[in-house]
Formats: C-alpha cells, sequence, structure tokens
C-alpha cells in the first residue's frame, strides 16, 4: 500500500509551515505530500495567517524538496478558469521535474465562495456539469498535438484556436502529455462515469471501508461499460491520522486536533501503532492501493516521523 501525507492549510499554516511539513514527508519516506485547497478555515481556529493560493504553494515546495510528488486533493472546478488550470499545472509540473498530480472536484463549500465572491452555481449539477467541462478543455489540450490548435463550445465555457501549450512533463496512459487526473466522491452514477472517462485514481474521502468499496466496486463497473480496464485505476481513500507509541499518546495527538481518542479509533486512521497497522492492512486486503493520511496538526513533526518509521512496509 502506497502511502502519503495530506494537510489542510486553510486551517492555519504560513508557508514555512508547509514547507517543514513537506520536508518532513520526505525525510519520513513518504512517496507524496499533498494539499486541499480551500480559501477558508472551517471549524473551531481563526485561519490565520490565511489561505494560500494551492499552485503558488506547491511550485514554492516542489523547487525546494525533491524527489517527492505533489499534489491537490482536490481543486475546486469553481475556483479557476479550466485553461489557466491546463496552464497552471503543466507549468507546476515542469517546475517539479514531473512530479504533480491534479485532484480536481466540483466544489462544496459555499461559504467561502460567498466571502471571496466567487460563482458557486445553482445547483450540485450545475456544478457537476462545469466539472466535467472542464476535465474535457484540460485533457483536450493537453491532448492537442504540438502546432495544432484546440476548440471548445460547451455551456460554461468557449475555446477557439487555443495551441494547447505548455505540455506537462509526465506522459499519460494514453502515451500523450498528462499530469495524473484524480477524481472522487460518492455519487453513485455521474461520479464513477466521470472516473471512468477521465481519471487515473479514484478516491474516496473520511469514509467507512464498505462504503469505500462499494464506490470503488461503481467505478469499476463504469470502466467495463465504457471498455476502459478497471485496473488502469489507482484506487485509494483519505483517513485523518491520530497515531501514538501508546495510548497516552494517542490521546494526546487526539486532543490536539479536537478528536476524542474512541472517535479517532472508529472514524479516521487513529489508535496505536499496532492498531493502525491492522486497519491499514485490512483496507490493502479489501483492495486500497493508496491511502492519503491526513496530519491536522502541522507542528507535530514527530508524528510524520513516526507514522513514516511504523506504517510504511
Amino acid at each position: 500500500m502506497d502511502l502519503r501525507i495530506f494537510t489542510e492549510p486553510q486551517q492555519g499554516a504560513s508557508h514555512a509551515t508547509l514547507l517543514n511539513v513537506a520536508l518532513a514527508t520526505k525525510d519520513a519516506g513518504f512517496s507524496a505530500f499533498f494539499r486541499s485547497d480551500h480559501l477558508m478555515s472551517m471549524g473551531a481556529g481563526d485561519g490565520h495567517p490565511g489561505p494560500s493560493e494551492s499552485f503558488v504553494s506547491l511550485a514554492g515546495i516542489a523547487a525546494a524538496v525533491p524527489d517527492l510528488r505533489l499534489g491537490t486533493l482536490v481543486t475546486s472546478a469553481t475556483f479557476r478558469h479550466p485553461s489557466m488550470l491546463a496552464i497552471a499545472a503543466a507549468n507546476l509540473d515542469d517546475i517539479s521535474g514531473g512530479r504533480f498530480e491534479l485532484g480536481l472536484g466540483s466544489g462544496w463549500y459555499e461559504q467561502e465562495h460567498t466571502a471571496y465572491g466567487i460563482p458557486f452555481g445553482d445547483s450540485f449539477g450545475e456544478r457537476f456539469d462545469r466539472l466535467t467541462e472542464q476535465l474535457e478543455i484540460i485533457t483536450g489540450l493537453w491532448d492537442t498535438t504540438v502546432g495544432g490548435t484546440f476548440d471548445h463550445t460547451g455551456a460554461h465555457y468557449t475555446l477557439t484556436g487555443a495551441p494547447g501549450l505548455p505540455k506537462p512533463a509526465q506522459i499519460g496512459r494514453t502515451g500523450t502529455p498528462r499530469v495524473p487526473i484524480i477524481v472522487g466522491g460518492h455519487g453513485p452514477k455521474r461520479t464513477p462515469a466521470l472516473a471512468a472517462r477521465f481519471a487515473d485514481e479514484f478516491n474516496v474521502a473520511f469514509s467507512p471501508l464498505d462504503v469505500v468499496t462499494k464506490q470503488f466496486d461503481r467505478v469499476r463497473a463504469a470502466c467495463e461499460a465504457v471498455d476502459r480496464d478497471p485496473g488502469s485505476l489507482v484506487y485509494s481513500a483519505a483517513q485523518v491520522l491520530c497515531l501514538g507509541r501508546d495510548d497516552a499518546e494517542v490521546a494526546r495527538r487526539a486532543a490536539a486536533i479536537g478528536r476524542d481518542p474512541q472517535q479517532a479509533r472508529e472514524n479516521a486512521t487513529g489508535g496505536t501503532v499496532a492498531e493502525v497497522v491492522d486497519k491499514l492492512g485490512r483496507w490493502a486486503e479489501a483492495g486500497v492501493q493508496r491511502v492519503y493520511l491526513q496530519v491536522l496538526d502541522l507542528a507535530d513533526l514527530d508524528h510524520i516521523a513516526l507514522a513514516g518509521e511504523q506504517l510504511r512496509s
């Protein structure tokens, strides 16, 4: 099982803090450092010093931290025009030397859109349509032959004669330049179909194992329906990490993120080393190939070091 570190900087993190976490992630032997893409904190806390633009943030980290994959889990399709998103992702892939991965979702946190004057859309259906169109444009631009142009006419976006540059450094499963795309969610029909069409990885976040595997089955069925090999996707999950050497350390780390230790054990990847190793083993046996371990206390770098030492196999 591949393990990655996942952060929520909108809850309060400077660039220096994120850089330290990325360095700790690399030192601990994890394969990747991921971050969310939000503009406002959620729940308790003031979110100081404020939000960071995810692509700017990751570009800075990419330039400073070698040999570590980087990505968003996930970027909201409401935040950026798809043409600019395709350009930014390709630029970031170039800066990182082919280490960037793009998680893209429809957007859900209405309050941050209202606060910053970003159109949210009238319904989830409208946002999902926008997400679909964004993926059509992003992949279409990347797939355009050098010297050719890309046109698109849709309900939300129109492109005419776009040169489809720059290209990502990585090459995708179809043999064209491509940043790996991560799609996720719980929708029973449209989400699996979207993943089968565009995704290199499918993610289910913060859900029990039976919910995760049921959604994986839907994605596999959607792949088969369009004659795509279901094995060509990576199947992943995201879980809050709350790991301790003993019960006292578990309780301390749970309190630091506003959780009860039992809640952390039941609803997250929480517990002693033996308990978490057992849980991850069960998830791996059920078909989860990758887990994003969400670290909420970004000052606790020993947490990342402990996870790297004890959980990676």
